[in-house]
């Protein structure tokens, strides 16, 4: 490969595309952080409500997390932003994503969150209360953090769906990273080079959250036993 800057190179062109290319980066990035933290607090919220809500609340959460795992996301994506639409509800392009990819990776964290919770020894549950804990106090203090720990694992993997998801957002005009680079790619033609750029970027940002998760599973081993 020519590491010069001689123009008509791919050094020269991946300058060239920089601001481009950067800006689709930072898209990427904050689409995926917002989903995120919304499938993260929403899901768990959810998750809770499977394990311990009244009959009715577990029935409309069941509900939801099944109806959401059986949606291709690119069909959610596109009636978020354009279903939406028919009912006078006009959502931008980029916050359509954002919800879409949120909504369904809710339902994953949710379901995630409920095995780890059931996976929690009901003694445990039954201990807090023995030593006259109210309801609340049992979730936070004993059942919750082991909780998180257990889905962390999984966490971390709808976390890196959410990542490569945020490509399908281009199908309604967002221009995230991928886009991004095949908007470059026709101007330059430069098409193996650039899509092993964009490669490389989407590895890094995976490999980085992946290595959070492990931080974080790290931080919290002294919640097995």
């Amino acid at each position: 490969m020519d590491f010069s800057m001689a123009p008509g190179t791919f050094w020269f062109e991946a300058w060239q595309a920089r601001a481009s290319l950067l800006s689709g980066l930072g898209v990427t990035l904050l689409s995926s952080a917002l989903s995120i933290v919304m499938a993260t607090v929403c899901g768990v919220l959810m998750g809770v409500a499977l394990s311990y809500g009244w009959w009715w609340l577990r029935l409309l959460a069941r509900l939801y997390v099944d109806l959401m795992r059986g949606i291709p996301v690119l069909v959610l994506i596109l009636f978020t932003y354009y279903g939406l639409a028919l009912f006078g509800v006009n959502v931008a392009a980029f916050w359509a994503g954002v919800i879409a990819l949120g909504a369904f990776a809710t339902a994953h964290v949710a379901e995630n969150f409920r095995g780890a919770v059931e996976s929690v020894p009901a003694g445990q549950m039954e201990a807090a209360k023995a030593i006259g804990l109210t309801f609340g106090r049992r979730l936070y203090y004993v059942i919750l953090p082991q909780a998180f720990r257990r889905m962390l694992p999984p966490w971390v993997n709808t976390g890196l769906e959410i990542v490569k998801g945020t490509t399908l957002l281009s199908i309604i005009g967002v221009v995230e990273l991928l886009l991004a680079a095949q908007q470059q790619m026709a101007r330059n033609y430069m098409i193996v080079e650039f899509y092993m750029l964009t490669v490389v970027l989407y590895l890094i940002i995976n490999f980085t959250l992946a290595q959070l998760g492990a931080l974080l599973e790290r931080k919290t081993s002294y919640l097995r036993y």
